[in-house]
């Protein structure tokens, strides 16, 4: 349902008064204003109707209006923005050094997916595209500033880089958009996307587009946007009716094995973890036990992740091991299953790493997994972000775990050439860190230094007697 007047307060969402618009209720792309070079390419890329965020926001946004947008993950809130960005950009050409309309977006995986997706509309319309991302050549991107770029692409920290070293300029900006506005705010960028809308043109068209549009993001939209036109389209992630939530309560010395089991299943699944340790450990389990994974955190290379993600998307990879930083902005075709070994912190990243699955209306499954001790705290993360799980104790093995997940026992034939590692029992010590903490690791290297030490005063004290004649 479009609600064009107010954002919905629930989960500490805006609630801003702004003017009212029309419900859309039925409309094609041929009835907007879009170039018919734009028209044309959607029908070559087989896209016929516009998705619920598109039909609501577009005819605001190719006005010139500022818009505010929520809309799920997976609902095409991409070309929600960037259709009527292109559009009132075409025909002007940049100058070096000085893009004309910019997006920006929290992370590289982000930042090339969008790239990707309006790359055909830009050709069609003779417009240059840069990308601006860490992990990649400074230079070049440079370059292709210095080239002339009609449309930027970028993430907040090398855009700052950039403009720190006169190689970007953004007076000329026409058009901003922020996509997953919440998320850059909640990740520290604040100060560098402020820094952006001052320096971008002050008449200009601002849009923000996210999943959830909660207070976080109140300053910016306060500070930087012009009587906006709100639109609240479908349902937040988790409460969409293609998406089954489940809970799994597994006892601590058994969380390794269903862990694996589900890795093993038949289909891709999407791994969640909390930290890259733990994400890089499990990884190697994996792969040692047969099972085709590959870890995605923000300590590799931006090729390493590059090519990790193809490969997924195509199937060679049948498991993604990921921290948070896949939890944005990733789109991976019919991936119906996303787990969460460690439990997020808060329905907000509970929702956004569930919109990994049920993706543009497709059906998919999120599991999170809990001890005993958790379950409690994760009834309550998940009432807060409106979804009712269906809770099961599970073990490895079990037939209820394979119904739920697909599970199954790995084949056991090592992908590196190494064995598994037999999982030692851990009681019901935490996942996070897959009990290799750097507190533990102290502990356990302090008690063999002191055993070592325990014998060495033995055998020196047994050296004494024998000297003494005792």
């Amino acid at each position: 349902m479009n609600r064009p007047d107010r954002l919905g307060t629930s989960h500490g969402e805006l609630a801003r008064p702004v003017a009212p618009t029309p419900t859309v209720s039925s409309v094609a792309f041929a009835d907007m204003e879009l170039p018919a070079e734009v028209l044309r390419t959607l029908a070559e890329c087989g896209v016929r109707e516009p998705f619920p965020i598109q039909a609501a926001t577009l005819p605001n946004a190719l006005a010139g209006r500022d818009v505010l947008g929520r809309g799920r993950t997976g609902s095409g809130k991409t070309l929600a923005f960037g259709l009527p960005l292109l559009a009132r950009t075409a025909g002007r050409r940049a100058e070096p050094k000085q893009p004309l309309a910019l997006i920006l977006v929290p992370t590289r995986e982000l930042a090339q997916q969008v790239t990707e997706a309006l790359a055909p509309y830009a050709d069609a319309l003779r417009l240059r595209m840069a990308t601006v991302v860490g992990g990649m050549s400074i230079g070049r991107q440079a370059a292709a500033l210095r080239d002339g770029a009609e449309v930027v692409v970028a993430t907040p920290g090398r855009l700052h880089d950039l403009i720190e070293r006169r190689a970007c300029r953004l007076g000329r900006v026409r058009i901003t958009v922020l996509d997953e506005a919440d998320q850059m705010c909640d990740m520290g960028f604040l100060p560098q996307v402020t820094e952006v809308l001052d320096q971008v043109h002050h008449d200009g068209q601002r849009m923000l587009f996210s999943a959830t549009l909660d207070r976080d993001v109140d300053q910016l939209v306060r500070r930087y946007l012009h009587d906006p036109v709100v639109h609240s389209v479908d349902p937040s992630a988790g409460a969409v009716t293609t998406m089954d939530h489940h809970v799994l309560v597994v006892h601590g010395p058994d969380r390794y094995a269903v862990t694996t089991e589900i890795a093993a299943r038949d289909g891709r699944v999407l791994l969640f973890l909390d930290t890259k340790h733990a994400v890089d450990q499990l990884t190697r389990h994996l792969r040692a036990s047969g099972v085709h994974a590959a870890a995605l955190h923000s300590g590799k290379s931006q090729p390493q992740r590059t090519r990790t993600l193809a490969q997924f998307k195509n199937g060679q990879l049948t498991v993604l091991v990921a921290t948070n930083v896949a939890a944005r902005g990733l789109h991976v075709d019919d991936l119906d299953l996303v787990v969460n070994v460690d439990p997020p912190t808060d329905p907000k990243d509970y929702l956004h790493r569930a919109g990994r699955t049920a993706r543009a209306g497709e059906s998919g499954s999120v599991v999170t997994l809990v001890l005993p001790g958790q379950r409690r705290e994760m009834t309550r993360l998940m009432a807060g972000a409106g979804i009712e799980p269906t809770i099961t104790k599970v073990r490895s093995g079990e037939a209820e775990l394979s119904r739920i997940t697909g599970a199954k026992a790995p084949s056991g034939i090592p992908l590196d050439g190494e064995p598994a590692a037999l999982r030692p029992k851990n009681t019901n010590a935490p996942f996070r860190g897959l009990g290799t903490s750097k507190s533990a690791s102290r502990g356990t290297g302090g008690k063999s230094r002191k055993a070592s030490e325990a014998r060495k005063l033995a055998e020196a004290r047994k050296a004494a007697r024998v000297r003494r004649g005792d």
